[in-house]
């Protein structure tokens, strides 16, 4: 299996752009955990736009707000601040993020679409796969494997929510989010696997 995903791509082709932004926060005197904390209260602002019923203003504000993602490991490097607490934090963050995420398509579903027990069942597969896809990875480098292989890594899962929201395709993006996060849990599984066998 190859260990590539579509977001190494991305961060590779946009690193100059997102390196000028880490450098920009920096200036105004940001430090790395700072960065990650506002890309916390950003996600988390929209899971409440989301779940008082504005899916494409949540979606454009993932689209804005999701590249910190990336930037406060780069601004991180840059001011050779990177740490073992950094990337804890960050990982932790994270998960809170896609959380409200969640939480907020929930609300949606439920309030503003009336929707039942397939929606409700779809949201948590979808959250909990996430979860898994994560957690792989992290136990996964814990016991010395490499683990970043996968088709839904957590940049693809925010990027394919953020389209779904602005052109209003949520329930096709739901069953692609529940369906395959546990596919790249099976993924990242078999990876493993393989690496521990050799």
């Amino acid at each position: 299996m190859i260990n590539w995903s579509f977001s190494d791509w991305c961060r590779k082709r946009f690193k100059p752009y997102l390196l000028l932004v880490a450098r920009f926060l920096g200036r105004l005197g940001l430090s790395p955990n700072m960065v990650s904390i506002i890309g916390l209260i950003a996600y988390g602002a929209s899971g409440l736009v989301l779940g008082i019923g504005h899916p494409a203003a949540a979606g454009w504000m993932l689209a804005i707000f999701g590249p910190l993602d990336a930037v406060d490991g780069l601004l991180a490097r840059e001011q050779g601040l990177a740490s073992p607490f950094g990337a804890f934090l960050d990982s932790t963050v994270d998960r809170y993020a896609e959380f409200f995420l969640f939480l907020g398509l929930m609300a949606y579903l439920m309030i503003h679409r009336q929707g039942g027990l397939l929606e409700a069942a779809l949201v948590l597969s979808a959250m909990t796969g996430s979860l898994l896809v994560s957690y792989t990875r992290a136990r996964a480098e814990a016991l010395g494997f490499s683990c970043k292989v996968g088709v839904l890594t957590r940049f693809e899962r925010i990027f394919i929510l953020a389209v779904g929201l602005i052109f209003g395709w949520i329930y096709p993006v739901l069953v692609i989010l529940a369906v395959f996060t546990h596919i790249t849990a099976l993924q990242r599984i078999f990876h493993v696997y393989r690496q521990s066998s050799d």
